[in-house]
């Protein structure tokens, strides 16, 4: 049976997942599918922040500063479980340096630039307070002097003389975001779908196949095509016979490593820093790990990228360079992840150069394919709401439709209804611990982690819920209820995806044979495929992941 339909959106990272909801909110009829699990190709595989692009002042990318910084605000207030602000030091080794080589960039250079000093900090902090004045909600910039940077980081390399301070913000676990960007378009318009684990077959005409997880096969005839399928995007176009060339992605890389010492030198801060080769690098406390990253290296196979020993010689080696008052070695490395960004084709000789900023290319019918196909090219995660803004406004105009909701002060998720002044979270707190049973330490915890949907998860855990065995800020029930109402196909997307079990380096391989039993209970597993499940998982930590099983604990 062939269903008609307005948007077909395939791809469902965060881009995707952004267009889907805004449509649905404006009443279209959408269908967004992906080849894998919600957000879990280059959207789950970003440095985890909500920023507003600092550097992109040197490429002169003003537009990109501007709308990034306001969707970083809007952001903070309308997914406050998700995400939150974070205090920023950059490290200063001259006075100033950098200035000619910035601005040669700004005319166009295609050499990074190197030793940014602190004439040069100064103005891009003063110019970055000004493009995100818009629904201001964070502290502005400073800066410190040698002494007092020394004083607050006492690891911190003497070798530099000043600091500067501003705040940008972080992500928990921005594969959530997404479920609940999908989430909250079905709930606007329930005749619209997200199916995981599809993929598409055929393109004939008008008509498009697909295939579900249960081997099942779904034709849809929609009037626009969406491709929203990041790194993928030209695969896609040539599966749907029209070939194109808009992607030039680059690998970025992260580690996590479990380093006590470096999360207490941090105080909740991130330090964003220059390395040896003019490379931007940070480190920040991630739930109690130090995530470290990120590389920037051209490469075009998203399907089996990693993070590769040469780039963890590279983050071991600035961070020695940093800060000497601490050692780093391989053995605290926890968790390691990579992906593709989804940038659009450069020539530029510097991959940390190239634009990421998004547009959205238009294939116009064809005589064998009478839709339209958009296909959505770059951006930053910061930015997904702005551009499916954009992008939604050129698909109603097409389809002759007026736009009916902003999204701009729209919450997402478990941000809905969520207590951000200090007496109405007391009173939330206090209301479900009562109504559900639970300790107000245990409803504390877990409005943290999915914002007022704790309260629907609360009840289905019950006061006497036992925990993990090893990682206990989980209990057996609400891992039950991940399995059952998030749309989970494979067991990778709890520990993976819609927990931070994995990423964190918490996981046990005991703490996962026990979650994929719950997983085969709720999901009708058979014991065969329960087995091949948890072998597939630990296999796929240990190999991509760096997880060592045998050193895996809370």
């Amino acid at each position: 049976m062939t269903k008609d339909i307005d948007v077909l959106i395939l791809g469902a990272g965060i881009n995707g997942a952004g267009l889907f909801r805004d449509l649905c909110e404006q009443g279209l009829t959408c269908l967004i599918a992906d080849k894998a699990d919600f957000g879990s190709g280059t959207s789950a595989a970003p440095s985890r922040l909500i920023h507003g692009g600092i550097k992109y002042l040197e490429t002169g990318e003003l537009r990109l500063v501007a709308q990034s910084t306001l969707e970083r605000n809007l952001l903070l207030r309308n997914a406050p479980h998700l995400v939150e602000p974070l205090p920023t030091v950059i490290p200063i080794f001259s006075w100033l340096q950098g200035i000619p080589a910035a601005l040669r960039t700004l005319f166009g250079s295609t050499t990074a630039p190197r030793n940014r000093g602190a004439v040069l900090i100064k103005i891009g902090l003063a110019l970055y307070d000004f493009y995100g004045s818009r629904h201001r909600v964070m502290p502005r910039h400073a800066l410190w002097s040698r002494r007092r940077t020394l004083s607050e980081i006492a690891p911190m390399t003497p070798k530099i003389v000043a600091a500067g301070t501003y705040y940008d913000a972080k992500v928990t676990c921005p594969e959530r975001l997404v479920l609940e960007l999908l989430q909250d378009g079905t709930a606007a318009n329930p005749a619209s779908e997200a199916l995981n684990y599809t993929n598409m077959i055929s393109a004939e005409n008008d008509l498009i196949g697909l295939r579900t997880p249960d081997g099942g096969e779904r034709t849809v005839r929609p009037r626009i095509v969406v491709n929203a399928a990041g790194p993928w995007i030209d695969h896609v176009n040539q599966a749907l016979g029209s070939p194109t060339r808009l992607i030039g992605g680059t690998k970025g890389s992260h580690i996590l490593l479990d380093h006590p010492e470096l999360i207490a030198a941090l105080k909740g801060r991130m330090i964003y820093f220059e390395a040896n080769d003019g490379r931007i690098c940070l480190v920040y406390d991630y739930l109690g790990r130090a995530l470290v990253g990120s590389t920037d290296i051209r490469a075009d196979d998203p399907d089996t990228v990693c993070c590769d020993d040469e780039e963890i010689d590279y983050f071991l080696k600035s961070l020695r360079d940093l800060l000497p008052g601490l050692a780093f070695s391989r053995d605290q490395i926890v968790y390691a992840y990579s992906g593709i960004r989804p940038l659009p084709a450069s020539g530029s000789t510097a991959a940390g150069l190239i634009s990421r900023d998004h547009s959205a290319p238009v294939l116009e019918p064809a005589d064998d394919r009478p839709y339209p196909v958009i296909s959505l090219v770059g951006g930053k995660w910061t930015t997904f709401r702005g551009f499916a803004e954009e992008v939604c406004d050129l698909v109603l105009g097409r389809l002759g439709h007026n736009r009916r909701l902003n999204t701009r002060a729209l919450p997402i998720g478990g941000g809905r209804d969520y207590p951000t002044e200090p007496a109405a979270r007391a009173n939330w707190i206090e209301y479900t611990a009562k109504a559900t049973g639970a300790s107000a330490m245990r409803t504390t915890e877990l409005l943290g982690r999915y914002g007022t949907t704790a309260r629907a998860i609360l009840a289905h855990e019950g006061p006497q819920a036992q925990r993990l065995t090893d990682t206990k800020s989980y209990s057996l029930s609400e891992i039950d209820w991940i399995a059952r109402y998030e749309k989970v196909v494979e067991l990778e997307d709890i520990v993976m995806r819609r927990s931070t079990l994995a990423i964190t380096g918490r996981l046990s391989e005991r703490d996962l044979a026990a979650i994929a039993d719950i997983a085969a209970e709720a999901l009708g597993w058979s014991a065969e495929r329960r087995n091949v499940q948890f072998a597939k998982t630990r296999d796929l930590l240990a190999a991509r992941h760096r997880i060592q099983w045998e050193k895996s604990h809370p």
